[in-house]
């Protein structure tokens, strides 16, 4: 018989720090913030909300661009629409996750449904962003819209997942990725046990952003609004429930250990790089959105 599996443990547990993102919407971000640069090859994550809008309230984040990384945003509740450069265009309801390849350059938007916009209501979802390898920061922009209905679900006692990437919990999500990664949205019933499987040395965080936990081989609290890093490798990630439910966002991948530069909407390898993306947005090369309702 194999011998069991080892448990990580937590190396820290980094607080939300709230933030405006977009046209001045409010965001709860571990990071990258002055406690944590990132979890490569995760570069961002963002909870927006839980925020309920009253009728004209509501702000999202209008034409902007991006080179060198994927955006994934993940719905909870409310609607928004998405535009871009390529001429994609759809709406993201609750339980859908929209996963943007930028590579070479693409211009999007990311607003409230009218729906939203006119009438007011309840939104909260995540955006992710994640790295891409040198070979791959030039590749042709990729545009995926994955249903709710189409999240792997997996249960066990007291728990259930949607898987969005990867493999975890012996199931496969339905986004196609460039580099391995796992990605779900875990619910724990209060009082419960469960263990994730994760490739040896790749890195992994549970952010919980309903109720609490008790996380890793020491048995570290994780609050709510707040990330467990937990150690490279090898092992298996292990959290237990307290007096509540807790829902988190289980992120896991294999590091692209290479110089990062980033600033503002685009992240690349080196200060050139990042120059001439600006150059190219500002020359048109990375195209423009066309105007609702055109063809």
């Amino acid at each position: 018989m194999n011998p069991p599996r080892p448990i990580r443990p937590v190396t820290d547990v980094v607080p939300a720090t709230h933030t405006l993102e977009g046209a001045g919407f409010g965001v709860a971000r571990p990071f990258p913030t002055a406690s944590l640069d990132m979890l490569d090859p995760y570069l961002l994550l963002d909870e927006m909300g839980p925020t309920v809008y009253e009728p004209g309230q509501a702000q999202g984040a209008p034409d902007h661009p991006h080179r060198g990384f994927e955006t994934v945003t993940y719905i909870l509740d409310g609607e928004f629409e998405h535009r871009d450069s390529r001429g994609n265009h759809g709406t993201i309801r609750s339980g859908d996750v929209q996963w943007m390849t930028a590579g070479d350059g693409i211009v999007h938007s990311e607003m409230p449904s009218r729906e939203i916009r006119e009438h007011g209501g309840r939104v909260h979802g995540f955006q992710i962003w994640i790295n891409l390898p040198r070979d791959l920061k030039r590749a042709t922009p990729r545009y995926q819209s994955i249903t709710g209905d189409r999240l792997t679900t997996i249960t066990g006692p007291g728990w259930a997942a949607k898987l969005i990437a990867g493999t975890m919990f012996g199931a496969n999500g339905p986004a196609a990725t460039h580099t391995p990664i796992g990605a779900a949205h875990l619910t724990v019933d209060p009082g419960y046990t469960v263990e994730i499987d994760v490739p040896d040395g790749h890195n992994a965080g549970i952010y919980a952003f309903r109720g609490t936990a008790l996380v890793g081989s020491e048995a570290t609290l994780l609050p709510t609004r707040s990330l467990a890093v937990h150690e490279r490798g090898p092992g298996h990630l292990l959290l237990t429930t307290t007096t509540e439910t807790l829902e988190a966002l289980v992120l896991t991948g294999a590091p692209i250990d290479e110089p990062v530069a980033r600033y503002g909407p685009f992240v690349m390898n080196s200060r050139d790089e990042l120059i001439e993306a600006f150059d190219d947005f500002q020359a048109g090369r990375m195209g423009s959105i066309a105007p609702a309702g055109t063809a």
